[in-house]
């Protein structure tokens, strides 16, 4: 007889559950990288100075972050996660309806510093809910909602460009953004994530700072968090750096610079979709150990090798290989807090606002030794993910 393949089961509510989670991480990342692609056209249009185009960027992180911390445990569980979640939706709409009618700086940067909280709470929600309407299958889950959101990524340029050539201009790309929002949360509102019956006892057992200390004070919670801080620099911080090493360092063409960031978004897409596949083939965590080591190989060897045609070729390695990093690590960050996985959602946002650290260090680094060596440091990261899985924690859901 032939082997039985694994078929995960849908989340809690049906497959429209799960779409409609989806599409709501889909939405959020195609934002930011229509964002991304936008800024120079908003640079120009606003008038900007490169000091200001830094703080667009910047600013919004921390101060956003910052606002985002208390998103989760005041959201708690059952209806009053749900309306926070819609509540976020309306803030993250307004916020991108207010960004097209933007025409100074102050009030472009008010609009980005508010879309980060209503994000905490449109999409970090969502994501926690989505937790917790199957607890068994979260490393699946987290794998699909980081296939959905490199989908938006590669996506929001490729938005860009088609308004562009239809004649229009940022704004109206905003406008679109905003009617992909409304409809993101028309089915998310209709289509909730339902936890099993007894889920989020805990969280409604006790205040929310006594919460997030207790769960601190578990190793496998803060093992998670350090780790998926560390796996960041290899990931969205490395990719941050990418174009502007290739021309500072490799002394590429701004256009070949542009293909290679093009790859590493494409290798993303690809590396999301195979682990959604070898999840249910493969132990988790196994996959996680396994790409490290092959990172700790492909890393350098990006660094090392001659000529703009041999990195780019590894830079796409690396970044399918490394997929599997941040979905698994944060659905055992989740397995951790199998009765609170609101205060999961602001621990990550804590952590992140420390995070943040990470590229200032960077450009730091770069300035004084240059860039080359800045991102050299890096190397370490495979090696520090490795010595972080070692031995996992008794509290992992099966991925060991």
């Amino acid at each position: 007889m032939r082997p039985r393949r694994w078929r995960p089961r849908t989340a809690g509510g049906g497959a429209a559950v799960l779409g409609a989670a989806l599409a709501v991480e889909l939405v959020d990342e195609l934002v930011d990288g229509t964002k991304g692609a936008a800024l120079p056209l908003i640079h120009r249009s606003l008038a900007l100075s490169y000091g200001q185009v830094g703080l667009l960027v910047s600013v919004p992180l921390l101060v956003g972050s910052a606002l985002e911390l208390p998103v989760g445990v005041l959201a708690g569980h059952g209806r009053r996660r749900r309306l926070a979640v819609l509540g976020g939706g309306l803030v993250f709409i307004a916020a991108l309806l207010a960004a097209c009618a933007a025409h100074s700086f102050g009030s472009l940067l008010l609009t980005f510093v508010i879309f980060f909280p209503a994000s905490g709470a449109f999409v970090g929600l969502t994501q926690s809910g989505l937790m917790d309407a199957d607890p068994g299958l979260r490393e699946w889950h987290m794998a699909r909602w980081e296939l959905a959101g490199a989908a938006g990524s590669v996506a929001g340029p490729l938005l860009l460009i088609a308004v562009l050539a239809a004649g229009g201009g940022w704004r109206s790309a905003y406008l679109l953004l905003t009617l992909a929002a409304a409809m993101a949360l028309l089915g998310v509102a209709r289509n909730p994530p339902v936890p099993p019956p007894g889920a989020g006892e805990q969280a409604r057992a006790g205040p929310g700072v006594s919460r997030v200390l207790g769960a601190l004070r578990s190793a496998g919670v803060a093992r998670w968090l350090v780790l998926l801080q560390l796996c960041d620099l290899l990931l969205d911080i490395l990719t941050g750096f990418v174009a502007l090493y290739l021309v500072d360092v490799v002394h590429a063409t701004p256009a070949q610079a542009a293909l290679g960031l093009a790859i590493r978004l494409g290798a993303v897409l690809a590396g999301d979709a195979a682990l959604v596949w070898a999840l249910g083939r493969v132990r988790a965590l196994s996959l996680v150990r396994a790409s490290a080591a092959a990172a700790a190989l492909l890393y350098p060897a990006f660094l090392l090798a001659p000529g703009i045609g041999p990195k780019l070729a590894l830079i796409g390695c690396l970044s399918a290989v490394t997929a599997p990093w941040y979905p698994v690590l944060q659905a055992q960050l989740y397995s951790s807090l199998p009765d609170d996985s609101a205060v999961a959602v602001s621990l990550s946002s804590a952590a992140s606002l420390i995070g943040g650290a990470g590229p200032l260090a960077i450009g730091f680094l770069a300035q004084r030794f240059g860039l080359e060596w800045a991102l050299t440091g890096l190397v370490i990261v495979p090696l520090g993910v490795l010595g972080g899985l070692w031995r996992p924690p008794a509290s992992a859901d099966g991925g060991a």
